[in-house]
């Protein structure tokens, strides 16, 4: 009967993973860079909705990666003498799913923030780089600039830091930055 019990775990969890990954793969999201900050309804990014890339401890995957390794180190316990009561073996299948579990986690959390920290524009930096005015920037209103950071172009909303009006094409200093609002002078 455990055995049963942890070959239903084992293939649930085989299942949901695969079945996942299919899943994602043809009707996941685009593979189209997305200029929207947000995790786009992503369960995998975490509690907060904060758009940074991510993998949050109770997601599907590591919840899957539990059911599985449980099912699979119950199965290998049921047939070990000295573990073969459901005593020993559901214990040890618990704490067993739990450490891959969270060794899946620990991995993933890695790999995204080392993915973030090499592709995130750092705000600190900005201030004094040049950028080029795409979208005119209104007397007292708001535009839109492009600039270079660490080899990738990103664009931002910007407003003259006076209020004057900048054509189209002109190179401009960012002088500050407040919240996602860029401040530029012309040079």
């Amino acid at each position: 009967m455990n055995f049963l019990i942890y070959s239903i775990c084992f293939g649930v969890g085989l299942v949901f993973t695969l079945v996942s990954a299919v899943a994602g793969h043809f009707f996941g999201g685009s593979h189209e860079v997305q200029p929207e900050v947000g995790t786009g309804g992503h369960v995998e990014a975490g509690f907060e909705q904060t758009g940074m890339p991510g993998i949050a401890p109770f997601s599907p995957t590591t919840i899957a990666c539990f059911i599985t390794a449980m099912g699979g180190l119950g199965m290998i316990f049921s047939n070990i003498d000295a573990t073969k009561s459901v005593w020993v073996s559901a214990p040890l299948s618990i704490l067993g799913g739990l450490l891959i579990a969270a060794g899946v986690f620990f991995l993933f959390d890695a790999v995204f923030h080392q993915l973030q920290s090499s592709s995130e524009s750092h705000v600190a930096q900005l201030l004094g780089q040049t950028a080029t005015i795409i979208t005119p920037v209104p007397a007292n209103g708001v535009g839109e600039i492009a600039y270079v950071q660490a080899g990738t172009r990103y664009t931002a909303p910007a407003r003259e830091e006076h209020g004057a009006t900048i054509a189209n094409g002109q190179s401009v200093k960012i002088v500050r930055i407040v919240g996602t609002q860029f401040y530029v002078q012309q040079l």
